[in-house]
């Protein structure tokens, strides 16, 4: 369950402190606008684990127990006196949440949405698809054949069943990050060629893998220059994908190659921090 789904259900039974890190200077844990909601024995999300959380949460619980004020904003140097040699500032904030500050909250936590097209409901994409699911994004997850997506998927997953599958490239949001992995040779090869014209046209798909090996993309290049695309278009196209240096072929480790090189690609997006400690 994602952090803001278990936060919706979890204000329904009691509020809670919610603690947001609201500035940052220097090398921190987490990034501005991170949160936890904390209750007497419970959390969700974080704001960066170590002394930092614990302080922060002894404060969210103590107000809870004592039904004191909260300080609007305390600031916390992670140096000597947290036991932490980051050697940033965090600023947190800390507010009382109920269940009926929910809309405004759903809201403000949102983390910015962007898209990933999975093309291919093999074991491959069924490992892509759960290592997704904690990430702030939405999944288009499309496949020709009847049958070959899981009973239950997550929220942020849009199954999508296209006979012919390249046709589904039309309907991907603009911005997407789209990752060709489908059953056969044939219809990567009419995906591709699907978003190279769509990118032709349209420029908005900035990132397009393909699986394969350095053989498989020489022949879909000659074949595809036969249709008239260009080196430079053909540049666009990543293949093999997954980040170098991850050796095995076993589904979960493919997967893992291709979600970090998917972070690489949109981590402006995301705004995943550089600096993690």
């Amino acid at each position: 369950m994602r952090d803001l789904d278990a936060l919706a259900l979890r204000l329904q039974a009691a509020p809670a402190v919610l603690v947001r890190v609201s500035c940052a200077q220097g090398s921190v844990p987490r990034e501005v606008g991170a949160w936890m909601a904390v209750w007497p024995a419970d959390q969700v999300g974080t704001v960066g684990g170590g002394q930092l959380e614990w302080q922060a949460l002894a404060r969210a619980r103590q107000a809870l127990a004592s039904g004191t004020a909260l300080a609007d904003e305390v600031r916390y140097p992670l140096g000597p006196s947290l036991a932490q040699c980051c050697g940033g500032v965090a600023w947190l904030s800390f507010e009382s949440v109920a269940a009926s500050d929910w809309p405004a909250l759903q809201q403000r936590l949102a983390a910015p949405q962007s898209t990933v097209a999975l093309f291919g409901g093999g074991h491959v994409g069924q490992a892509i698809v759960r290592l997704l699911a904690d990430l702030p994004l939405e999944v288009l997850w499309v496949d020709s054949r009847d049958g070959v997506f899981p009973q239950a998927t997550p929220a942020h997953v849009r199954c999508e069943h296209s006979d012919p599958v390249q046709a589904a490239v039309a309907d991907v949001p603009p911005g997407s990050r789209v990752v060709v992995m489908s059953f056969s040779h044939a219809e990567d090869f009419e995906i591709i060629a699907a978003c190279l014209h769509r990118q032709r046209a349209r420029g908005d798909l900035p990132y397009i893998g393909l699986i394969g090996s350095s053989t498989k993309w020489a022949s879909f290049q000659r074949r595809l220059r036969d249709r008239g695309f260009t080196a430079g278009e053909l540049a666009r196209v990543t293949c093999p994908i997954g980040v170098p240096g991850i050796g095995g072929k076993q589904p979960a480790v493919v997967a893992v190659a291709v979600v970090a090189q998917l972070l690489q690609s949109n981590a402006a997006t995301w705004s995943l921090p550089k600096d993690q400690t």
